[in-house]
């Protein structure tokens, strides 16, 4: 976005970031031993001082199997996001295969569908995705079609190296202040 002052034109940059909320839980446990997260915080750190247009954050609610503890401590993390400004929680779900192993379902193309609309309404300027998954090069690659610049965050040991190779920018959650971030 351009702004004009005083015959001077201000360059500022709209950031909007694709929270993959499982990957991320995935990285804290492995990583830091702790999930117990401030959003506004990791968010505020990853902006580098560029203007937020909003957050998304992905991920899908435990199913009746785990216990209640789990499902209710969820619900409150859900709902205390529900309270940030500028942040929208979207739900995918779990589905059980005949495994019996659990896997997400909508969260990929749920992250696709809404960074491509939002480009398409020239919403931002910069899209941060919070995952190291490879399956968003494809996502990565139409964003800067798109004239998007286009960043990726997460843990080096979590991040599919092929994503880095597409993306503009990595930025290693590892090289974070994670004593602000963590409670």
């Amino acid at each position: 976005m351009a702004i004009f002052y005083f015959g001077v034109i201000i360059l500022i940059e709209r950031v909007a970031l694709f929270i993959d909320g499982s990957n991320l839980y995935n990285g804290m446990r492995d990583n830091l031993d702790n999930t117990r997260v401030n959003l506004s915080e990791l968010i505020k750190q990853l902006l580098k001082g560029r203007k937020l247009f909003r957050a998304y954050y992905y991920n899908a609610p435990l199913t009746d199997d785990y216990k209640d503890g789990l499902r209710e401590g969820q619900h409150r993390f859900f709902e205390s996001l529900r309270r940030i400004p500028y942040l929208t929680v979207r739900l995918g779900r779990l589905y059980r295969r005949h495994d019996g192993s659990l896997v997400e379902k909508g969260i990929d193309v749920a992250i696709a569908v809404e960074s491509l609309t939002l480009a398409h309404a020239d919403a931002f300027d910069t899209a941060i995705i919070i995952s190291g998954d490879s399956d968003y090069i494809e996502l990565v690659e139409a964003l800067q079609r798109m004239g998007k610049h286009v960043e990726s965050s997460m843990f080096k040991n979590q991040s599919a190296g092929v994503l880095i190779d597409y993306v503009d920018h990595f930025q290693p959650l590892d090289e974070l202040d994670w004593e602000d971030i963590l409670f």
